[in-house]
C-alpha cells in the first residue's frame, strides 16, 4: 500500500477523540465506499447522487491511460511538445499539480488577462498542442482561450483539429460541438465533481500528454482506498476531516504550509476542493496558503488550525503534540484521495452539501450583465497617482487616497475576519505580487489569502460569498495595455477581465461585505504604490 501518515495535536487531537466515534458509529467510511448518497441528508441527496464517482476513480480512469499515451507518443513524433491547458478551477488546479511535482512543463491558460493570454498564444505555436478542459462545456474562459488558439492555429497554417484535445462531460455542448468539428475528445466521468476531478480526464489528459507518469498516480489512489473504507479510528479521512470541521468552537481557518513535501503547489489544489465544497450557508471552512513561518502560520490565533505538508512525518512530529495542527505525509495520489474523502467528511460535520456551489454563478451572471450593457463606468472615489480608488459604501467615505482606504478596508476587520487579495493581473508576468500577502497578514494580524482573478472565482469565491460573512477584499484591477480581441465575440479578453472583476465586487458588495478597488492606470507605477503603501502600514 502507498504510504500515507498524519499525526494530530492540540485541537486537532480533541476533534479527532469527539468526533471520530461518531462517524465510526454511523459506519461514514465504509458508506461512502460505497457510494451512498444519503450521507450528506435528503436536501443533498440529488446532488450527491450523481458526484460520487470519484470514491473510486483508479478503475474509471485506468482505460483512458493507454489512449493518452499513445497520443502523446504520436504528437512527438510530429514534434509537439509544448502542452498548453485551457481551463479553470478545477479543470487546471490539479494538473498544475501534478506537472509541477513531476517536474514536466506545463503551460496553464486559467487567465483571461490579456498579456497573459497573448504570450501563452505566441509561444512555440509550431510545437503546441492545447487541452481544451471544460466540464460544462460552456465555460467563458475556456471557450474564449479555445477561439484565439484557433485562430492562431490557422494564421500558423496548422490544422487546429489536429492541434485541439478536448476533455469534456459526455453530451455537453462542447462535446457534441468539437466531435462535429473533428477535434480528438476524451470524456471525463460525469459523476465527478470539477473539485473532485484530479484522477478522471480532467487531471489526467494534460498531464499524461505533458510526459507524467500518470499510472503511478493511479496506482498510490488505488491503493489507499482500502484503508479509507475502513470504519476505524486510524482512517486519515475520518481524522483529517474530524480536525478540519469537528474542532470545538469551529477553527474555521486552516493554514496549509508546505514544509518540504515534494508537493509542487499542493496547497493550491487543497485550497480549492476545501474553500469551494464546504463555504456555503454562512458556514464553511476557509483555506490559507502559507509559508512556514508565516505569521498566521505561527499566530496561534484561537480560529486557525495549521496543516502541515512534510516529507517525513516522524521527524516533523516531534512536538506534534503540543500544537494545534494536523502533519501529513504521502504521495502526490494518496494526497488526493485522503483530501477528497476528508472533505466528504467535513461537509457531512458542518451539514452542508460538499458538492454544489450555488455562490459561483453569482459572480458570471454579474459579469455577463456587465458584458451585455455596458454601462458607463463608474466614477472613481479618489485618484492617487497611478491608482483609481472605488470601494462599498460600508468604507467609502473614509477613502480619500490609497492610504485611507486601505485604512479603512482593514479597519473593518472584525476578530474573526480575514482580507482576501483578488488581482486580476497576469498571475506569470506579476508572480512577485503574491509575496504581499505574508507581511500583510502580519500587518492586520489576521489570516491573509491572495487568489488570481478570475481563477479564484472557480476556487475561493464560492467561499467568499457563500462562508460566514468575515471577509475584507482587496481587489487590484488594471486599466492599461493593449486589448485583446476574442475571435467572433464582440468584447476582447481586456473588457472581459474587468467584467468579471466588477461583477465580482458588485456580488460582495451586495452581501454587505467591504470592498475596496484599486483600478491600476499604470500597472507598473501601481503596484509600486500600493506595495508602498502597506509598507507603510506595516
Amino acid at each position: 500500500m502507498a504510504s500515507f501518515g498524519i499525526a494530530t495535536g492540540g485541537a486537532a487531537s480533541e476533534a479527532a477523540e469527539t468526533v471520530v466515534p461518531g462517524l465510526i458509529e454511523e459506519r461514514f467510511a465504509s458508506r461512502l465506499s460505497a457510494q451512498d448518497d444519503s450521507l450528506w441528508g435528503e436536501e443533498a441527496q440529488p446532488e450527491a447522487s450523481v458526484r460520487l464517482g470519484w470514491v473510486h476513480p483508479a478503475a474509471a480512469s485506468r482505460p483512458l491511460v493507454e489512449p493518452i499515451l499513445a497520443l502523446r507518443d504520436e504528437l512527438r513524433a510530429q514534434g509537439v511538445d509544448r502542452v498548453v491547458l485551457a481551463g479553470m478551477g478545477g479543470s487546471s488546479l490539479a494538473p498544475e499539480v501534478i506537472t509541477a511535482t513531476a517536474g514536466v512543463p506545463l503551460t496553464v491558460l486559467d487567465s483571461t488577462d490579456p498579456g497573459m493570454v497573448r504570450n501563452a498564444v505566441a509561444e512555440r505555436i509550431e510545437a503546441t498542442v492545447v487541452v481544451v478542459s471544460s466540464k460544462s462545456g460552456s465555460t467563458l474562459e475556456t471557450d474564449s482561450q479555445r477561439r484565439i488558439f484557433e485562430a492562431a492555429f490557422a494564421e500558423a497554417g496548422i490544422d487546429a483539429t489536429r492541434r485541439i484535445v478536448v476533455v469534456t462531460d459526455p453530451g455537453s455542448p462542447l462535446d457534441a460541438s468539437a466531435r462535429e468539428a473533428g477535434y480528438r475528445v476524451f470524456n471525463a466521468d460525469p459523476n465527478v465533481g470539477g473539485r473532485y476531478s484530479a484522477l478522471t480526464a480532467f487531471g489526467l489528459v494534460p498531464s499524461g500528454l505533458a510526459g507524467v507518469d500518470i499510472l503511478t498516480l493511479l496506482d498510490d489512489a488505488e491503493a489507499t482506498e482500502e484503508e479509507l473504507a475502513e470504519d476505524d479510528d486510524a482512517n486519515p479521512a475520518l481524522l483529517l476531516g474530524a480536525a478540519m470541521a469537528g474542532t470545538t468552537p469551529l477553527r474555521d481557518k486552516i493554514v496549509i504550509v508546505d514544509e518540504g513535501s515534494g508537493l509542487a503547489g499542493f496547497g493550491d489544489w487543497a485550497e480549492q476542493l476545501v474553500a469551494e465544497s464546504t463555504g456555503k450557508h454562512g458556514t464553511g471552512v476557509l483555506p490559507v496558503v502559507a509559508a512556514a513561518g508565516d505569521a498566521d502560520a505561527v499566530s496561534g490565533w484561537d480560529d486557525v488550525l495549521l496543516v502541515r505538508l512534510v516529507d517525513d512525518l516522524d521527524a516533523a512530529t516531534s512536538d506534534a503534540a503540543v500544537r494545534d495542527q494536523v502533519v501529513l505525509s504521502g504521495s502526490l495520489g494518496t494526497q488526493f484521495a485522503v483530501w477528497e474523502h476528508a472533505v466528504a467528511v467535513a461537509g457531512r460535520l458542518l451539514g452542508i452539501n460538499p458538492f454544489d456551489q450555488p455562490d459561483v454563478e453569482a459572480a458570471k451572471v454579474a459579469a455577463r450583465g456587465l458584458l451585455e450593457a455596458t454601462p458607463e463606468p463608474e466614477a472613481p472615489l479618489a485618484v492617487d497617482g497611478a491608482v483609481e480608488l472605488r470601494a462599498s459604501d460600508s468604507i467609502a467615505a473614509d477613502v480619500k487616497d490609497l492610504t485611507s482606504g486601505l485604512r479603512a478596508l482593514f479597519g473593518a476587520l472584525g476578530e474573526d475576519g480575514y482580507v482576501a487579495v483578488q488581482a486580476y493581473l497576469d498571475r506569470v508576468a506579476l508572480a512577485p505580487l503574491a509575496e504581499v500577502r505574508a507581511p500583510l497578514a502580519a500587518a492586520v494580524r489576521r489570516p491573509v489569502t491572495f487568489g488570481w482573478g478570475p481563477r479564484f472565482l472557480h476556487s475561493t469565491g464560492q467561499y467568499h460569498k457563500g462562508g460566514p460573512a468575515q471577509g475584507a477584499f482587496l481587489q487590484i484591477s488594471a486599466q492599461d495595455g493593449e486589448e485583446l480581441a476574442i475571435p467572433g465575440r464582440e468584447f476582447g479578453f481586456g473588457t472581459l477581465i474587468r467584467a468579471q472583476a466588477d461583477g465580482d465586487a458588485a456580488v460582495l458588495t451586495g452581501h454587505g461585505l467591504p470592498v475596496l478597488r484599486l483600478r491600476l492606470t499604470d500597472t507598473a507605477a501601481g503596484l509600486a504604490q500600493l506595495r508602498a503603501a502597506l509598507d507603510g502600514l506595516a
